[in-house]
């Protein structure tokens, strides 16, 4: 996939670093919500269910990564289109998911549990994931050492940034669940919100760089999506389980927190232009692909159910 990769690696988002550091706290703020609807109930299903759950997990930390790097050799994006697909595929799942897992008649505990899981793994695995399979990739091994990259700060600033405040939103989801309950929806929204922002502002500053580029990674992040549902998909199927929980598996692989990735590449790299769009892209398009196939499985399933029902 030929590309001029020139335009879209040499654009970064400027950020002083008073900015940096609010987005850092945007993103300890976003953990913390998250943390705060994580119940010990919630990681039932690896002692009940441990095949789906192991299948579900195994989807989301190695299969996707693998499948992006795989996908990134193959169609030879810019170097930080490349990474930006990489740090998507790191992220935990989205909470989305569980919703769409609903809409879409599939094992909805079991979505639940594989987002609480990647949420609390999230912590160490997105950012010694990030490290990893960028390494293995030599385009965006390289743009990591351009930018000077120290690894091991990185991971070990990252890994303090995620786990603290997930480690204190857990613990007053324990000790104060009403409390938690109540402000988790604002703390969310207020996250959603600067995530929205950032989005919106840098569509309206760099217009004419998302114009230009526009055609290279908008079907990059289609084609990326399409694939990690059809990988939790295929995957569930291979392990022969069930449709219910096939779909959860589905959902929990296709719906990534790419607006995480975005704070992390903003807050923690410097703001790569490529890698920007790609998380920005993500943030949306996950959301309008899973809608549509949540509604198609519906429908399918209905008339299913009336094809089957007796008397018809």
């Amino acid at each position: 996939m030929a590309t001029p990769s020139g335009a879209l690696d040499a654009v970064t988002i400027e950020l002083g670093a008073s900015s940096q550091i609010g987005l850092t706290v945007v993103l300890m703020v976003i953990m913390f919500a998250v943390a705060l609807a994580l119940k010990v109930e919630h990681f039932r299903f690896l002692r009940t269910e441990p095949k789906r759950f192991w299948v579900g997990v195994g989807a989301q930390l190695i299969g996707l990564p693998l499948l992006t790097l795989g996908l990134a050799f193959l169609l030879q994006p810019p170097p930080s289109v490349a990474l930006g697909m990489i740090v998507v595929a790191c992220c935990p799942g989205g909470n989305v998911s569980n919703l769409l897992t609903h809409v879409a008649k599939g094992e909805t505990a079991l979505s639940v549990s594989l987002t609480a899981t990647s949420s609390v793994a999230a912590a160490v695995a997105t950012p010694v994931s990030i490290v990893f399979w960028s390494g293995l990739y030599p385009p965006t091994s390289t743009l990591l050492r351009d930018i000077q990259l120290d690894t091991l700060p990185f991971v070990v600033q990252l890994i303090l940034i995620l786990a603290v405040p997930l480690a204190a939103g857990m613990a007053v989801a324990e000790k104060a669940p009403r409390i938690a309950a109540r402000i988790r929806p604002w703390l969310i929204g207020f996250g959603l919100a600067v995530i929205a922002a950032l989005i919106l502002n840098g569509v309206i500053t760099y217009w004419d760089v998302v114009i230009g580029v526009g055609l290279q990674v908008v079907p990059v992040v289609i084609l990326h999506n399409a694939l990690a549902f059809g990988l939790g998909a295929g995957l569930a199927l291979a392990a022969r389980l069930p449709g219910p929980a096939a779909r959860a598996i589905t959902f929990e692989t296709g719906i990534q927190n790419a607006g995480l990735g975005l704070l992390i590449l903003l807050s923690q790299f410097d703001g790569l232009g490529g890698a920007a769009v790609v998380t920005s892209f993500w943030s949306i398009w996950h959301l309008f692909a899973g809608a549509m196939l949540a509604g198609a499985i519906r429908f399918f399933l209905a008339r299913r159910a009336l094809k089957l029902s007796p008397g018809k």
